[in-house]
């Protein structure tokens, strides 16, 4: 097998993922009030509204970042330049992120399927410590974290006793 031949079906991987966690956004976040989105049950954690802003920003933000997108989440300031959870803020509907949400993930989409092999083996565009890292790199990291946010909202489902996420 060539590399090259490889590489392609690491990003097709990649991609297949994406399309998964773009329902999973959806299904984590199916029956869950707004009001027990924004808690935290006395714990430091990140609650379930500014998990779902950041997995949105995120999309954003690389769309941006490698395919001179325009958009902007609706609540961008809230979590611009990465930024933490803020207490006392009051974080967006679950309706307004799953509305940009729907609204980034085909722009994004699309942006990552015509990447060519010279654009993911060149530089990593946030510059992520440790490396040096490639756009695919950083490809594979965005993918790997929208699973680890995803699992955490699905962890809050079952804190705030709501069924488990569906699948389907």
């Amino acid at each position: 097998m060539s590399i090259t031949t490889a590489v392609s079906a690491a990003v097709q991987a990649a991609l297949l993922l994406y399309d998964a966690h773009t329902r999973y956004f959806h299904n984590v976040l199916d029956g869950i009030s707004d009001a027990d989105a924004q808690k935290r049950m006395d714990t430091p954690a990140n609650h379930m509204a500014w998990l779902a802003g950041s997995l949105v920003q995120e999309r954003f933000f690389l769309a941006r970042l490698i395919g001179n997108s325009e958009l902007v989440q609706t609540s961008d300031a809230l979590f611009r330049d990465h930024q933490g959870i803020k207490d006392g803020a009051a974080y967006p509907s679950l309706d307004e992120l799953r509305k940009d949400w729907k609204i980034i993930s085909p722009v994004l989409r699309d942006i990552l399927a015509g990447l060519s092999e010279e654009q993911l083996n060149g530089p990593d565009p946030f510059e992520m410590p440790g490396g040096p890292y490639t756009l695919r790199d950083t490809m594979l990291f965005c993918t790997d974290r929208e699973s680890y946010c995803i699992g955490q909202l699905g962890l809050w489902r079952r804190l705030l006793h709501y069924p488990p996420m569906k699948y389907d």
